[in-house]
């Protein structure tokens, strides 16, 4: 049987990532895909935060090109969409009703942004993270980046969201783009005494039994330091997974393994 793994939010630090792939068996010493019979996501956010948001991008595009096809799938994060955004839009400034300055410059520094990143991205890596997908579904898992419940406003399907944001990161309107960078910004669906539920009625469309999420880092929810976390978090009544382990502020890249469900 095929082992499943998920990790997120690796900001700009490929040292964790070697690190904890290596730790899971699922490459070797030298860096290398070794694993064998394994399926590994990345829920997002190469970039930003973290100093290398471009070696983790490279990374794992060069695990790409030694795992047989399919067995490692990337889904987009927040961070991509502005990292993307700053890229083909920089200080254009973003129409809307009020009169406060938009840009995703000015959303690009706020978060963390990296002019290493941006400087060094080429467009072949713009034209593939372009075409990487939302949302998966896969041993019984839901899994997203962001944990919010904006993406059914794409569609009702995992195909028909895919579609339908892809189409909208291959347009050249600025107020689209920022649409979905507000989308995936949003978080804390899952949590209070209706997450449960909302989580439910997600899967109930798009299928599942669990969500599985980056975005959100699991100490900030725990209120503990994220230097000592070690575990995801599974949370709303059991059908979330929380997997941000806080890599940029001192935490840990969690590697975690999906049971079969």
């Amino acid at each position: 049987m095929t082992a499943v793994y998920a990790v997120s939010d690796i900001h700009g630090h490929p040292e964790k990532l070697e690190a904890s792939l290596q730790a899971a068996g699922l490459t070797d010493a030298d860096g290398n895909w070794s694993g064998k019979d394994a399926r590994l996501w990345f829920l997002g956010d190469f970039f930003d935060r973290g100093p290398d948001g471009i070696g983790v991008l490279r990374f794992v595009r060069k695990l790409i090109g030694q795992a047989p096809a399919g067995d490692i799938r990337v889904l987009l994060g927040n961070h991509e969409i502005l990292a993307l955004g700053m890229h083909k839009f920089g200080d254009t400034f973003v129409p809307h009703d009020g009169i406060t300055t938009r840009s995703f410059e000015r959303s690009w520094v706020l978060n963390g942004g990296q002019d290493r990143d941006q400087e060094l991205l080429t467009d072949d890596e713009v034209a593939w993270l372009l075409d990487q997908p939302m949302l998966g579904l896969d041993a019984g898992h839901l899994l997203m980046h962001s944990d919010t419940a904006e993406y059914v406003e794409w569609g009702d399907t995992i195909d028909q969201i895919n579609a339908a944001a892809s189409a909208e990161l291959h347009s050249d309107d600025i107020v689209v783009w920022w649409e979905i960078w507000r989308r995936m910004t949003s978080r804390y669906a899952f949590r209070g005494p209706s997450g449960g539920q909302v989580a439910s009625i997600m899967m109930e469309h798009l299928g599942g039994h669990r969500i599985v999420h980056g975005h959100s880092i699991v100490a900030d929810q725990l209120g503990i330091d994220p230097a000592y976390l070690t575990e995801p978090l599974l949370y709303a009544d059991g059908l979330v997974l929380g997997i941000d382990g806080g890599a940029f502020d001192g935490g840990p890249c969690l590697v975690v393994e999906l049971e079969q469900l």
